[in-house]
């Protein structure tokens, strides 16, 4: 991904969501050409110059300082991770194509090891941008039960969420406000294209998505962003019926994300996640995959 069109895309958007009114610009009847904030109307919330402001956007001025960014972050109105992703697109936008390469992908010992450990509580492994690193017998049954529990055993097996939640019959019928769950997935995404410009796995994904899926295309073009935190969901499970599920999300240092999914102690849904992991208990095949040695490029 071109980290300099990422940068301006992801201001120009921003600022065509931000009214006018908002900001105290009152126009006194001023038809307006374009949505949201002028270049130099920005410029100025930020206190810099048009031509500066202008030649950041189109991707010619490399050298925005910390302190300007997170003027533009201000003016701008965007929240806290807004504002990091703002920081990751500008240095992504002065690094080389091709200079910063992820490392390959695999779940350490220790994390498999924490996820079969949890049992009955459903729980996987998600690579940068999606990919099921691993998963116990729960978290498979719970999230793509109509899988095959081993098929992750290399890189190019590997189930990746965001294809299973846009592109899978299955998967868009578990959620019961599904479009909630597409906007976090694709939120995400955009965090990493921010935190990993060079990503050429990534890049195919979203390309994929985009010509495969409308409305992957049109929630990625909003430049909205989103960190993989805590969210609840209602869920449509084909074995077990309808539970309230709580996915927490805990950031690995590898840049990948644990997912574990819990659901309130008493209630119905905890008795049908009971139920789910006791049909699942004794079934066959491992659930957790094997690391790939190498990854997709």
């Amino acid at each position: 991904m071109d980290g300099r069109r990422q940068l301006g895309e992801f201001l120009r958007t921003r600022r065509s969501q931000v009214r006018p009114d908002d900001l105290g610009l009152v126009g006194h009847g001023e038809r307006r050409r374009v949505p949201g904030l002028r270049r130099e109307e920005l410029a100025l919330l930020a206190g810099v110059s048009a031509s500066y402001y202008a030649r950041l956007e189109q991707g010619y001025s490399l050298n925005a300082s910390a302190e300007v960014l997170d003027a533009l972050a201000r003016a701008l109105r965007l929240g806290e991770t807004e504002r990091r992703h703002l920081h990751d697109l500008a240095g992504g936008a002065r690094t080389r194509p091709g200079a910063r390469r992820p490392a390959p992908e695999r779940p350490t010992p220790a994390l498999a090891e924490l996820v079969d450990a949890l049992g009955d509580v459903p729980a996987l492994v998600l690579g940068r941008y999606g990919d099921v690193l691993a998963w116990n017998s729960t978290g498979h049954a719970l999230f793509a039960g109509h899988l095959d529990a081993g098929s992750p055993a290399t890189t190019r097996d590997r189930p990746n969420m965001a294809r299973l939640v846009f592109l899978d019959a299955h998967t868009r019928a578990l959620y019961a406000d599904w479009p909630a769950k597409a906007r976090a997935v694709v939120g995400t995404l955009r965090l990493a294209a921010g935190q990993y410009p060079g990503d050429a796995g990534l890049a195919a994904l979203v390309g994929e998505l985009t010509v495969r899926s409308p409305e992957f295309g049109d929630l990625w073009a909003r430049h909205r962003v989103k960190a993989g935190d805590d969210a609840t969901y209602e869920m449509r499970h084909p074995t077990v019926g309808t539970l309230t599920v709580t996915q927490q999300a805990l950031r690995t240092e590898q840049g990948g994300t644990v997912v574990i999914a819990t659901t309130e102690p008493g209630s119905p849904s905890r008795e049908a996640m009971a139920l789910l992991a006791h049909n699942t208990a004794f079934a066959p095949g491992a659930a957790t995959p094997e690391p790939s040695p190498a990854p997709r490029r």
